[in-house]
């Protein structure tokens, strides 16, 4: 080491603190209110067509939802945020510019 260097120190993360919360592959909030609207459908037709098309509707939600996740574990987060930034960051640079 070069004279009057600090050497760096290293600290562990725990893999848990830094990793999406999921559940079954996917984002764990969409999951569950998936679920719930699809067990609301079931329970309030209350016909063995309304549980089919609940469970299929589960389902392919759920895989959409684990593609997405696949894709980028944060999607959820991050269009939440550009949401609520989208009046303050506009798409154009500044009002006066040149088109």
């Amino acid at each position: 080491m070069a004279e009057g260097t600090i050497p760096l120190t290293r600290s562990r993360i725990h893999r848990a603190l830094s990793r999406p919360n999921h559940l079954m592959g996917a984002d764990r909030e969409l999951v569950l209110l998936t679920g719930l609207a699809s067990v609301i459908l079931i329970f309030v037709v209350l016909t063995w067509f309304s549980a089919l098309f609940g469970t299929a509707i589960w389902i392919a939600v759920v895989a959409a939802l684990r593609m997405m996740a696949k894709a980028d574990p944060m999607m959820r987060q991050i269009y939440l945020r550009h949401i609520g930034y989208r009046a303050t960051y506009r798409a154009t640079s500044t009002p006066w510019r040149r088109s």
